[in-house]
């Protein structure tokens, strides 16, 4: 058997980021991670189960090659040098035998189905990378062996057409679609089309590059990402403090980065009514936007607006919104305009819409829905680890500690109509 994940770089750029701030940070930290299933209709066969155990144990396998870390030093040049001595002196060593929990359950009464139990333990820094992999290679594995009834015909078409068609609206957008990819060879077929549409219109400049740091490389286009909400979740957890968590998120990161390397603010871990608290100098001048990735994008403009300018008193289109939820083309061309009203620049990062958009090979009207499948922090040093987000569906975590920090930050509770998590991509 072959292994799929053969490279450090095959994962999203903001997991090496976040890398380097727990390096910097917190390299004592202990935490546990845990894999959900969104899409529990959807369960696994023996084959595909057996298939997945031999490829987390190959994880163990892969190294930092002196090529990737040239990559990485020369390419997002803020990386701490003490983190890429860190790598260069073999810091990175995946242990899955020791550090992932694989475990399976029968589904009660559908002989040879099963659901995957998926629990990542260690210390942060040793455990950060997994995700990315992980959910990938699970994604590959339902698609090899559950779900077969589909083809990678017209896989290069259909991107470039996806992307001749954001070009045309003048869309400026990143591909972020490993996570939830069908499998590795689907996201570079993918990325021939981006990057081919791109040069074919000449609007190389709008496409801004991917999260895929590995495709980065391969196609010479910019790797892409800031922060998770792992960081936000993380440092609220070991701190215990989640009023300041948001606050003390950017401190630590701003520390690590520079002010001048802030990114995107990721608003909604514990709901943005809670973010845009702290939201305020040097926070919002050294952030060039925000990144909206759950509830009513419309709602979320208009608010994000605000703050910017009636608030803060900003010149319009100033600042950046980069859209990142459950997007397709015709989405983020309406979410365009709905940004340009409220005097917003926008970005958008598509990602399953790419890399997982697929009809069922027997009957083409009907389409190959995606899994929907996340792993979260649920543990760090022993306390829980929550994420309240700006909608209902999006809540994980322990319920008594939600219900808990939901009342301290003084949350309001929401349901957007687009958060059906079984059937995300459905239509």
């Amino acid at each position: 058997m072959e292994p799929v994940i053969t490279s450090f770089l095959d994962t999203d750029m903001y997991k090496l980021t976040m890398h380097a701030a727990v390096f910097t940070h917190f390299k004592d930290v202990k935490v546990t991670y845990k894999y959900t299933n969104r899409s529990p209709q959807k369960t696994f066969n023996k084959e595909a189960v057996e298939w997945l155990k031999a490829q987390f144990l190959m994880l163990g396998n892969i190294r930092v090659s002196k090529e990737e870390l040239e990559y990485l030093k020369n390419t997002i040049s803020y990386l701490p040098l003490a983190y890429l001595e860190y790598l260069a002196n073999g810091g990175f060593k995946a242990k899955p035998e020791e550090e992932i929990k694989f475990e399976t359950k029968e589904v009660e009464g559908k002989p040879g189905h099963y659901e995957l139990d998926i629990l990542v333990e260690g210390l942060w820094i040793k455990t950060i990378w997994y995700e990315i992999p992980i959910l990938a290679l699970v994604s590959e594995a339902y698609f090899k062996f559950v779900d077969t009834d589909w083809s990678y015909d017209r896989q290069v078409e259909n991107a470039y057409a996806k992307t001749q068609k954001l070009l045309a609206h003048d869309i400026v957008f990143s591909e972020f679609g490993t996570r939830r990819r069908r499998s590795f060879k689907t996201q570079d077929l993918v990325m021939q089309g981006i990057v081919k549409a791109a040069k074919d219109a000449n609007k190389t400049n709008l496409v801004l590059g991917t999260s895929n740091v590995l495709f980065a490389k391969k196609y010479n286009v910019n790797p892409i990402g800031t922060v998770a909400h792992e960081w936000m979740m993380g440092i609220a957890s070991v701190t215990n403090d989640y009023i300041n968590a948001n606050k003390n998120a950017m401190d630590y990161w701003v520390q690590t980065f520079g002010i001048e390397n802030a990114g995107l603010a990721l608003t909604d871990t514990f709901g943005t009514d809670s973010f845009l608290k702290s939201f305020y100098p040097p926070y919002s001048d050294g952030y060039i936007g925000v990144r909206q990735d759950s509830g009513d994008p419309v709602l979320y403009t208009e608010k994000i607006a605000h703050h910017y300018n009636e608030v803060l008193k900003l010149p319009k289109f100033s600042k950046i919104i980069c859209y990142s939820d459950s997007l397709n083309p015709d989405r983020a061309i309406e979410y365009a305009k709905v940004a340009h009203e409220h005097g917003l620049k926008a970005t958008f990062g598509i990602g399953t819409n790419f890399s997982n958009d697929f009809q069922k090979k027997s009957d083409n009207s009907v389409k190959s829905e995606p899994l929907n499948i996340v792993i979260k922090l649920l543990e760090v040093d022993g306390n829980h680890a929550i994420k309240i987000s700006d909608n209902l569906g999006k809540n994980m975590g322990d319920p008594e500690t939600v219900r808990r920090v939901k009342q301290e930050l003084g949350y309001v509770e929401r349901k957007f109509a687009g958060d059906n998590e079984a059937h995300r991509w459905a239509a």
